[in-house]
């Protein structure tokens, strides 16, 4: 179990949870070690360009939205860098980035979730 996934838990049971990430597949949009702030989600609202908590192909990424496909309830996970991680279904889209270093996300905010608004919690 890494770092993302113990985050993802307590994201998945409500809360607001900030936190470093390490790493540097999301510079410019987040650099290593800067706070960032996830909330939980509601993966309907997801849009390309939102930074998310998501579980692709069992492994947890903050990593941005590519591409929608609503039809099918699902969203595709990129890194900042060109690398596409995949498709994940919206019962694995966990949070959604609402600040970095203190700095309000646009439009994440009109994203979240109440703790309990989709039912039972989702791993």
């Amino acid at each position: 179990m890494g770092a993302l996934d113990a985050v993802a838990d307590r994201v998945v049971g409500g809360a607001t949870v900030t936190f470093r990430p390490s790493g540097s597949s999301m510079v410019p949009l987040i650099r290593s070690r800067q706070q960032v702030v996830v909330a939980p989600v509601d993966p309907s609202k997801v849009e390309v360009g939102d930074i998310v908590l998501a579980r692709v192909a069992g492994t947890v990424y903050l990593h941005l939205v590519s591409s929608v496909d609503s039809a099918r309830k699902r969203v595709q996970i990129s890194n900042n860098r060109g690398h596409v991680n995949g498709w994940t279904g919206h019962d694995r889209v966990f949070g959604i980035c609402v600040a970095v270093d203190g700095a309000a996300r646009s439009g994440a905010a009109d994203k979240t979730r109440a703790p309990d608004a989709d039912g039972p919690p989702r791993t």
